[in-house]
């Protein structure tokens, strides 16, 4: 308590002129986020905070040179496991695109690991100069229609609900559970409540009168919405917009109609699920903000909704502003529209100049067998790969949509070989895995998919939402069983796999997630990866391992493969491939 008396007293004194501040900025134009308007004034800075707008003295001085002085930016939704790389590695790369918090849900690893998982993450967060602040994750597994590594219940989680960096309960995404009142996630809504938390919903494909069911919950946010009348109807239902652009779903230009002077307040952004390579090549919050002034969003909201909307979202109410009171991180800004950042501040620290990150790597600190040794599967044999089609030769089909994770349910004829359904190039329909790795059940769930239009070979991962058991698309099943064994020699990743050989691989040890190597090795490790895809047929305007993660989430609609079959999320029921 002492130190913490001693801190204040010290920024009380900067802040009224008793004593010298540590850092002063001058000459820079200052964003209001209260008021939308630009401010000319000095920001002394003491102890990591902002302690005043205007005349002071201070130890050290920075001269912004007329550049624009924002705040930095918030990820309101992000699952760090999906950048392929650990917390730490993870602050490396976003912290130069302006953005020094984030909220994470650590779902995924959660999935493979447990709460293992979870402290393996937390552990390496406090590493990093990045603030990462987690949600719980509240449907380990997604749904009790397929196998995943560990299953938490309330019990699981309320021992992590009074940690300083937990902000409260991710996304809800078994509707049924809770329209039905089941009693552990019940248990996990009031538990979070006890302690003030927030609570994240999950409201993919759902009617209206499910907004109802949410809020009544008191789920606050929603980051699935499609179209600006989706996000209308949560914001009529006090609900907070997260408006999404990851590698695999793009939302944003679909949502920004809807924001308004008077409704941009309960908007914020969110990238969700983002690869390392897209978060190099294009950014992070950064590129929402380019996106929004694109599309006609005043450059002053955008930058608002990047950093007060979703600081006031999640209850962060020291972060997000230019103001007395608050963190001071912030960005130096050479150009507004571009996004072109000069400088990244943290707590008042310089922590990055013109895209390059200041401080030395930290080695990654070692997860336990439980988290590294992931790949727990029986043997995969032709004949477990094999569908059986009916005498008419009809079947379901998942047909994928470009840079969206819901997906089409469509019924074709299908080519049939001795009774069962031989893959067409001709006819874009694939053969689809999904075997799971977790507890040797043997599972390998069998399904058709159209839209990805390779023309030879499979492609495999461990990364499958959320359950993660091995996903496979392919056009036969040699290459589809190759490639299935080629991840599990690997411990998990991504492969690529033309007549018989492995042409390309990006190695994930962690959890069959992420990798212990540099962000700089894992690039160019997709690198190879994008001339793979292109070398067996892949001409898509789309990430195809990222979309192909997505198929066997069964709490997207419509169709999706789970390692216990064929899944139709509009029935919650499992069908037929055959008719």
């Amino acid at each position: 308590m002492n130190k913490k008396i001693n801190k204040l007293q010290s920024n009380l004194k900067a802040a009224s002129n008793q004593s010298k501040a540590d850092l002063l900025i001058k000459n820079a134009r200052i964003l209001d986020v209260f008021n939308l308007e630009w401010m000319h004034d000095d920001v002394a800075i003491q102890d990591g905070k902002i302690v005043g707008l205007g005349q002071y003295e201070a130890h050290q001085t920075i001269d912004a040179e007329q550049r624009y002085l924002c705040p930095s930016f918030i990820d309101g939704h992000v699952h760090i496991e999906s950048s392929m790389v650990p917390p730490s590695e993870f602050s490396r790369i976003v912290l130069p695109r302006g953005v020094t918090t984030v909220i994470t849900d650590p779902h995924e690893i959660a999935n493979v690991s447990g709460t293992q998982g979870i402290e393996f993450m937390m552990r390496d967060a406090e590493r990093a100069a990045l603030d990462i602040f987690f949600m719980l994750p509240s449907c380990v597994p997604s749904t009790p229609f397929e196998n995943a590594g560990a299953i938490l219940q309330a019990e699981d989680l309320f021992p992590y609900l009074d940690k300083e960096n937990v902000l409260g309960l991710a996304e809800v995404m078994n509707y049924p559970a809770l329209r039905s009142g089941d009693e552990d996630l019940l248990r996990k809504i009031i538990d979070t409540k006890s302690y003030n938390g927030k609570i994240d919903g999950h409201l993919a494909g759902l009617p209206n009168d499910a907004i109802n069911i949410y809020r009544t919950a008191g789920v606050h946010s929603d980051h699935e919405c499609n179209t600006a009348l989706e996000a209308k109807e949560r914001l009529r239902r006090g609900m907070y917009v997260l408006m999404r652009e990851g590698s695999s779903a793009k939302d944003l230009r679909s949502l920004l109609p809807i924001v308004t002077p008077t409704n941009a307040r309960r908007c914020l952004f969110c990238t969700d699920d983002k690869h390392l390579d897209d978060l190099l090549d294009e950014g992070s919050i950064d590129h929402h903000i380019r996106l929004a002034i694109e599309s006609g969003i005043k450059p002053e909201i955008a930058y608002q909704m990047a950093s007060l909307n979703a600081a006031e979202c999640y209850g962060l109410y020291e972060k997000g502003a230019i103001a007395p009171g608050y963190d001071a991180d912030f960005v130096l800004i050479e150009d507004l529209e571009s996004v072109t950042i000069k400088e990244v501040y943290k707590n008042g620290e310089r922590i990055a100049e013109n895209g390059n990150y200041l401080r030395d790597r930290n080695e990654i600190i070692d997860a336990d067998s439980r988290v590294s040794s992931s790949i727990n599967m029986k043997s995969i044999t032709e004949p477990d790969l094999q569908i059986r089609i009916g005498t008419d030769q009809k079947a379901h089909i998942i047909e994928i949509i470009p840079n969206q994770i819901n997906t089409k349910k469509i019924v074709e004829t299908v080519p049939v070989a001795n009774g069962n359904f031989k893959p067409s190039v001709e006819a874009d329909q694939l053969k689809l895995i999904t075997a799971e790795r977790h507890k040797r059940t043997g599972n390998v769930g069998r399904g058709i998919v159209k839209g990805f239009g390779i023309k030879v070979g499979a492609m495999a991962t461990t990364v499958a939402h959320d359950s993660h058991n091995i996903v496979a698309v392919g056009t036969s099943d040699q290459d589809l069983q190759t490639a299935i064994q080629a991840l599990e020699k690997m411990e998990g990743g991504l492969v690529i796999v033309k007549n018989g050989d492995v042409i390309a691989s990006v190695p994930l040890s962690i959890a069959g997630l992420m990798s212990n190597h540099p962000s700089g090795d894992v690039y160019e490790q997709l690198q190879q990866l994008k001339k793979g895809v292109a070398e067996i047929g892949f001409k898509g305007h789309f990430n195809p391992f990222l979309t192909l993660s997505f198929l066997t989430l069964p709490v997207i609609p419509s169709l999706k493969l789970t390692d216990t079959g064929l899944f139709d999320v509009e029935i919650f029921s499992h069908i037929n491939v055959s008719l």
